[in-house]
C-alpha cells in the first residue's frame, strides 16, 4: 500500500497558536474557506507557510494566496475586517507570478497601526482546496507560542502530486473594484472565464433577492468584495431584511461592521459580486465607499442621528421592537419541540383528568419528562440560540443557563425560607427560572460586552480558561443578583394590583389580566401570579384567577389558528397548526414567539381577543377546580360534587367565545401574506 502524500505548513509569524474555530470571524472558523489555523502574532513579519508560487495579491495587501508544486491552494490572510484599512498597516514583499520558498518574507503588519484601529491582528492560514486535494489536515497542539517557520500543521494529500503542477501561472491581478479575491491556478481561471455568462445567470436570481432585500438599488450607495462577502454601503441599513437575506439559498450569514453591510457567501462570492454588478450597474462599483466620512454619508442620505427615534415612545418602540427580535430569533430553532411538547402536556393532562394514568405511574413519569424537559431546561437551549443570534459565546451562555435551574438554587427558590439568601453580603431573592426566557436574552445581550472586555484585561495565553468561567460568573451574579429580584419585585407589585382590581370587579380584572397576561409571560413577570393561584387552589379548592389565565391561552391559540387559516405560506401554515394546537393544550410558547410575536400585530389583536375574553369569564364568575386549564383543561371547570352544570357551561361559553372572538379578529384585522417577506425573496 502506497503511502500517502504529506506537506508540512509552517507558522507564518511568531505568536500564539489558535484552532480555527477561536477565530473570531464566522467564515474562517466555521471552516468555509477550507481547513487551516490561525496565530495571534506577536511579530509583523510573515513568512511563507509553504514553498510556490504567488498567485494572487490582495489590493488591499491585507491576503496573499500560493499554489504549491502538489496542487495546495494556501490563502494567507493577515487582520480580521482589515480590508476595511486600505492596505495601510501592510507592505508586501512579492507580487503575483513571484515564485517563493517556505520560509520567505511574504509581508509585514504594522501591529500597532492595527491595535489603533481596533483591529485584531490574527494570521490565517487556510487550503482552500482542501476538499478536494486532501484527505486530512493535522494541526499540531494549539495553545502554544511559536516561532516563525515553525512547523505547525501536516496536510495528507489524497492524490499524487500533479507532474507540472509547479508551472501554473498567475491569476489576473485584482481589479481595482476589488479588494481583494480568491486565488486560482491558470487552468481554473479560464475555465472561469469562459462559463462567465452562465455563472452570472445561475447566481441572478440569488442576486435579484439580495439586491431587492437590502432596500434595492436607490438604498445602495456602492457594492464591493472581499474573499468571501459582498460588502455593500446603503444609504439606510434599517431598510434592509436581515432574516430574509440570511435564509436565502446560497447566502450563509449577515453582518454588520465598519458601516458595511456584509452578505457572506463563500467561495461564490467573486460569481454573485457579478450578477450583483451585472444588475446594478458600473457606477456602483466605487471603492471610494471604503471609509465614508460623516459629510459623504449625509450627502448620500445615510441615516444620520437625526434620522434614529427621537421621543421617549419611538425609542421604548425601538428597543422593545429589537428586544422581541432577539427572542423570537433565538426561540425559533426550538418552536418545533416547544410545539410538540405542549400537545404531549394536554393529552397527558387529559389522560389524569381522565384518571387514565396517575402522576405516580411509571408511564407518566416517562412522558412527562419527555413533554416537560424542553420547558425546564429552556434557559440552557436558549442560551445557546441567543448567544449565536447576538454573537456572544454559546457554550458559555448554555452553562449560565444550566447555573439558573441548578438543583439547589431551584429547591432553595421553592421554599419561603430558603428563597432569601445574601451573595457576598448583597441581599437576592431567588426565583424559578426554569422555562424563562426574558433573563437569558438579557443575559446573551450583555454577555457580548462582558466577553470583550474580559478578553481586554486578560492576556492571550489565559483566556482560554480563564475568559469562560469569569463570563459565567459575571452573567450569573447579574441574573441572580439584579435580574431575578428585580422581576421578582415588579411581579408582585403587578400581582398585588390584580389581585386589589379582582376584588374590587372580577370583571374588570377579567379585562386587565386577560390583555396583559400573555405580555407579563415574555418579560417572566407573570411568576408573581402562579403563587397567588396556587395558594387559592390549595386553601379554597378553586381560584376564579385560573380560569382568566386559561382564557389568554385560548386567545393566543385561537389567533394562531386565524393565521394557519388565513395564510398560503405552507412553512407558516404548518408551524401556525402545530402551535395552536400546543396552545389549545395549554402551552402557549410556539404561538407566542414562532408566530405571533413575529407578527406583532397578531400579538396585540390576539391580546385585545384575550382581554374580552377576560371580561366575559369575570362577568360569567367562571372558576377553575385545578392547575389545568385551556381547551384540553376542561375536567379542571367540572365542579366537584356537582358535576356538569353552569360553571361548566361558563367555561364553554367563555372559552370557545374567546376562541372565536380571537380568530375571527386576527383574520380579519390581524394578519395578511402580506406581512410575509416578498416573493422574490425566496428565489433560488
Amino acid at each position: 500500500m502506497k503511502k500517502a502524500a504529506t506537506r508540512r505548513l509552517l507558522a507564518p509569524v511568531a505568536g500564539w497558536v489558535l484552532a480555527l474555530a477561536d477565530v473570531q470571524d464566522p467564515v474562517f472558523a466555521t471552516a468555509t474557506m477550507g481547513p487551516g489555523f490561525a496565530i495571534q502574532p506577536t511579530d509583523g513579519r510573515v513568512v511563507a507557510p509553504v514553498s510556490g508560487r504567488v498567485t494572487v495579491v490582495a489590493a488591499t495587501k491585507h491576503a496573499v494566496g500560493l499554489v504549491t508544486a502538489s496542487g495546495l491552494e494556501v490563502l494567507v490572510h493577515m487582520g480580521i475586517d482589515t480590508v476595511d484599512l486600505n492596505g495601510a498597516p501592510f507592505v508586501c514583499h512579492v507580487q503575483v507570478g513571484d515564485t517563493i520558498q517556505a520560509g520567505e518574507v511574504l509581508a509585514e503588519m504594522d501591529l500597532a497601526a492595527l491595535q489603533r484601529a481596533q483591529k485584531l491582528a490574527t494570521v490565517i492560514v487556510v487550503v482552500t482546496n482542501g476538499q478536494t486535494v486532501l484527505d486530512d489536515l493535522i494541526v499540531a497542539a494549539t495553545d502554544q507560542m511559536v516561532t516563525a517557520k515553525t512547523a505547525v500543521a501536516t496536510a495528507v494529500l489524497a492524490v499524487t502530486p500533479v507532474p507540472g503542477a509547479q508551472a501554473v501561472t498567475s491569476t489576473t491581478a485584482a481589479s481595482d473594484v476589488e479588494l481583494e479575491s480568491e486565488f486560482e491556478s491558470e487552468s481554473e481561471s479560464k475555465s472561469k472565464s469562459k462559463s462567465k455568462p452562465n455563472s452570472t445567470s445561475k447566481y441572478a436570481h440569488l442576486a435579484t433577492a439580495i439586491v431587492t432585500n437590502v432596500g434595492g438599488p436607490g438604498n445602495i450607495n456602492s457594492v464591493i468584495h472581499c474573499i468571501t462577502r459582498l460588502r455593500f454601503y446603503l444609504k439606510d441599513e434599517h431598510c434592509a431584511q436581515d432574516a430574509v437575506i440570511a435564509n436565502l439559498d446560497g447566502v450563509i450569514d449577515v453582518a454588520k461592521a465598519g458601516g458595511q453591510y456584509q452578505v457572506v457567501i463563500g467561495p461564490a462570492v467573486n460569481e454573485v459580486y457579478d450578477a450583483v454588478m451585472a444588475q446594478l450597474g458600473p457606477a456602483f462599483a466605487d471603492m471610494t465607499a471604503g471609509t465614508p466620512t460623516a459629510a459623504t454619508t449625509q450627502a448620500a442620505g445615510a441615516p444620520t442621528e437625526t434620522d434614529a427615534p427621537t421621543g421617549w415612545l419611538p425609542r421604548l418602540r425601538h428597543g422593545m421592537s429589537q428586544v422581541i427580535g432577539v427572542m423570537t430569533a433565538a426561540m425559533i430553532p426550538v418552536i418545533g419541540i416547544l410545539a410538540g411538547s405542549g400537545i404531549l402536556k394536554g393529552i397527558l393532562a387529559a389522560l389524569t383528568g381522565f384518571h387514565v394514568l396517575t402522576v405516580t405511574s411509571g408511564t407518566y413519569m416517562v412522558l412527562n419528562a419527555v413533554a416537560d424537559a424542553t420547558f425546564y431546561f429552556l434557559p440552557v437551549v436558549l442560551g445557546f440560540t441567543a448567544a449565536k443570534k447576538l454573537g456572544s459565546d454559546p457554550i458559555v451562555l448554555a452553562i449560565v443557563g444550566a447555573i439558573l435551574i441548578y438543583p439547589s438554587l431551584m429547591t432553595a427558590a421553592g421554599h419561603a425560607t430558603t428563597a432569601q439568601i445574601t451573595f457576598f453580603g448583597v441581599p437576592t431573592h431567588l426565583m424559578s427560572y426554569a422555562a424563562s426566557v426574558f433573563p437569558m436574552i438579557v443575559a446573551a445581550w450583555l454577555g457580548v460586552s462582558v466577553e470583550r472586555g474580559l478578553k481586554r484585561v486578560i492576556p492571550l495565553y489565559l483566556r482560554s480558561v480563564f475568559v469562560p468561567i469569569l463570563e459565567a460568573l459575571i452573567l450569573s451574579v447579574i441574573v441572580l443578583v439584579v435580574i431575578g429580584p428585580l422581576i421578582t419585585m415588579i411581579s408582585k407589585g403587578l400581582a398585588s394590583g390584580i389581585l386589589a382590581i379582582y376584588n374590587f370587579s372580577p370583571a374588570l380584572s377579567g379585562l386587565v389580566i386577560g390583555g396583559l397576561y400573555q405580555t407579563m409571560v415574555i418579560f417572566g413577570l407573570h411568576w408573581g401570579i402562579i403563587p397567588i393561584v396556587i395558594n387559592d387552589i390549595a386553601t379554597n379548592g378553586h381560584s376564579y384567577l385560573n380560569a382568566i389565565l386559561s382564557i389568554t391561552m385560548v386567545a393566543q391559540g385561537g389567533a394562531v389558528l386565524a393565521v394557519f387559516l388565513k395564510s398560503k405560506n405552507k412553512p407558516l401554515k404548518e408551524i401556525s397548526l402545530a402551535a395552536a394546537i400546543s396552545a389549545f393544550c395549554g402551552v402557549t410558547e410556539p404561538a407566542l414567539y414562532g408566530v405571533n410575536l413575529k407578527y406583532k400585530r397578531v400579538f396585540v389583536v390576539a391580546s385585545i381577543a384575550s382581554g374580552l375574553g377576560g371580561l366575559l369569564t369575570g362577568l360569567l364568575h367562571v372558576n377553575n377546580y385545578a392547575l389545568s386549564g385551556s381547551l384540553i383543561g376542561f375536567p379542571a371547570f367540572i365542579t366537584p360534587g356537582v358535576g356538569i352544570g353552569p360553571n361548566f357551561y361558563g367555561y364553554l361559553i367563555s372559552h370557545y367565545g374567546t376562541l372565536l372572538i380571537a380568530t375571527i379578529l386576527v383574520y380579519l384585522f390581524g394578519f395578511s401574506d402580506k406581512m410575509l417577506p416578498a416573493p422574490s425573496a425566496t428565489a433560488k
